[in-house]
């Protein structure tokens, strides 16, 4: 199963919020992580994001399938952080994309990729005559949710892959084929769109 971008049917208050609220709300703590800094207020960030699961009532089991891809991928990006810059800008970078995952993970959760779509393409109808296309951008919106669970099976597979060859505790074994099955699926997913014509102006 892939622990990331599914939903998980549910009757919580975030379960029944509209679409659009949830995605503003989202678009707001994400500013919100980005504008602060240190640990601690990053921190708090982080256990906000880890509240949201319980008041969603999302499962123990689903917690723990994303931490297991997560984490993995924090502690990369903290040794590349790290080696490239220092240690407290280390910190600081990987607890603010562990709170923006884990908060987008939430999203995806309790929100329906075609309700989300709709809600979207909904509050752009108004700007279609300033050359707005809410289709395409509805369309957009939904690819972006859509590849939180495709990176995460990515990631996912990869470590099994890693496992088998007993190269469980190697940096590079994960982070390059990672790299490229990531970019052969953009490659994948961009001839498609052109072929639908996707592209066109």
């Amino acid at each position: 199963m892939n622990p990331l971008g599914l939903h998980e049917p549910g009757t919580s208050p975030l379960h029944r919020l509209g679409a659009g609220w949830k995605l503003l709300a989202l678009l707001v703590f994400a500013v919100v992580t980005f504008v602060l800094s240190g640990p601690v207020a990053l921190s708090a960030c982080a256990l906000a994001a880890a509240l949201g699961y319980a008041l969603a009532g999302i499962r123990l089991r689903r917690v723990w399938q994303l931490a297991r891809v997560l984490l993995p991928l924090m502690a990369i990006v903290f040794a590349l952080q790290w080696w490239m810059l220092d240690l407290a800008r280390a910190e600081t970078i990987s607890l603010r994309l562990l709170a923006t995952l884990a908060a987008a993970n939430l999203f995806t959760l309790v929100t329906k990729v075609d309700d989300l779509v709709s809600s979207v393409e909904r509050a752009l109808t108004p700007f279609a005559r300033f050359g707005i296309r809410p289709d395409r951008v509805g369309l957009l919106v939904g690819l972006t949710v859509q590849a939180i669970a495709t990176l995460s099976t990515i990631a996912t597979q990869v470590r099994e892959a890693q496992r088998a060859r007993g190269a469980d505790r190697s940096l590079q074994a994960f982070a390059i084929p990672f790299l490229v099955r990531t970019l052969r699926h953009a490659d994948d997913l961009g001839e498609a769109l052109t072929a639908r014509g996707l592209d066109d102006d």
